[in-house]
């Protein structure tokens, strides 16, 4: 770590800032691990779309269908290229089981991380949890020294409340949070404890307004950052720019120059399918994907079909000279 645990608010506010991606795990056609295409991604990412940090081993990744020794190999391979090509690094150590969140986040540490995300957990048959979920981050806080981020989202069973993030916020530790809730709950956080922690929320769609009216400077994050950009099209990169430098009328045009894409993406995605659709949008980029491990699916032949097409013609520039292919339909 570059930090010690005093510090670690400091830090983030300093450093943790601009577009990350949640990273998706590319698999070898026999359900390995593709560390080459994994390194071979990372560095696309940030050398080639500008993105400034990356979210390893989440629920895009796959981590519910990955030992702890994959997903502790997945880190140390994300620190090894960030150390190589300079982005930033949040590791999910996310789990029901508490030991194994706590090796998680010690591994982290150990190996240079600079962020682990811990996900609400799932909590059977509850109708109250704040004081369990509060007691939840603050043990993770004592047992380690990384800043940890929060991770709320509605497939835990429940939202937790603007107060209650507020109050973890405290947390020496406790340095952001991927908040997936309606924009009016995050919009609170962002009063009650913008001073405490980064907010966030994974939606690329509301990104811009929240620079602009929040005066976010984190997006924590989803897959958009490297399946809506190439070598050749980095708008994303482009009106986040713009709208840190103040100029919100050349950001809303890029931004919204964007819709195609994003409605090609979703009119295409099935929805029992979102990881396979994902990773297939991504190796039509030319990036490392393979096939997703069970329980996921993985697409048929006609949905990789409306896929090519609704790429060739939705308007992303690609280019052959970063790896990616000149057309969607070869």
């Amino acid at each position: 770590m570059k930090y010690g645990r005093k510090d670690a608010k400091a830090y983030s506010r300093e450093h943790m800032k601009g577009v990350w991606a949640a990273a998706l795990t590319p698999f070898t056609q026999d359900y390995k691990i593709d560390e080459k295409g994994l390194s071979s991604n990372l560095a696309h990412w940030s050398n080639d779309l500008g993105i400034d940090g990356v979210f390893i081993a989440g629920k895009q990744g796959e981590f519910f269908s990955m030992s702890v020794p994959e997903r502790k190999r997945t880190f140390e391979i994300a620190v090894d290229a960030a150390k190589k090509n300079g982005f930033q690094t949040i590791m999910s150590c996310s789990d029901q089981n508490m030991d194994v969140v706590i090796d998680l986040a010690k591994h982290a540490e150990a190996v240079g991380a600079d962020y682990i995300v811990v996900h609400a957990p799932v909590l059977h048959f509850f109708k109250s949890q704040d004081e369990t979920l509060y007691e939840y981050y603050k043990y993770i806080s004592e047992q380690t020294n990384i800043g940890i981020a929060m991770w709320s989202h509605p497939d835990s069973g429940y939202l937790m409340s603007p107060e209650l993030c507020a109050k973890i916020a405290e947390l020496e530790t406790v340095v952001a949070i991927k908040y997936s809730v309606p924009r009016e709950m995050y919009a609170k956080l962002t009063k009650l404890a913008g001073d405490k922690i980064l907010v966030s929320t994974a939606s690329e769609e509301e990104w811009l307004d929240n620079i602009l009216e929040l005066n976010w400077r984190l997006y924590l994050c989803s897959n958009p950052p490297y399946l809506f950009q190439t070598a050749a099209d980095k708008r994303i990169r482009e009106y986040t720019d713009l709208a840190f430098k103040g100029d919100a009328a050349g950001a809303r045009k890029i931004r919204d120059s964007l819709n195609p894409v994003r409605e090609a993406f979703k009119k295409t995605r099935p929805a029992e399918k979102p990881h396979a659709h994902a990773k297939y949008w991504q190796s039509l980029l030319g990036q490392a994907a393979g096939p997703v491990r069970r329980p996921m699916l993985e697409l048929t032949e006609a949905e990789k079909a409306n896929v090519r097409a609704a790429l060739a013609g939705c308007g992303l520039k690609l280019a052959s000279n970063s790896g990616e292919l000149k057309s969607s339909a070869a």
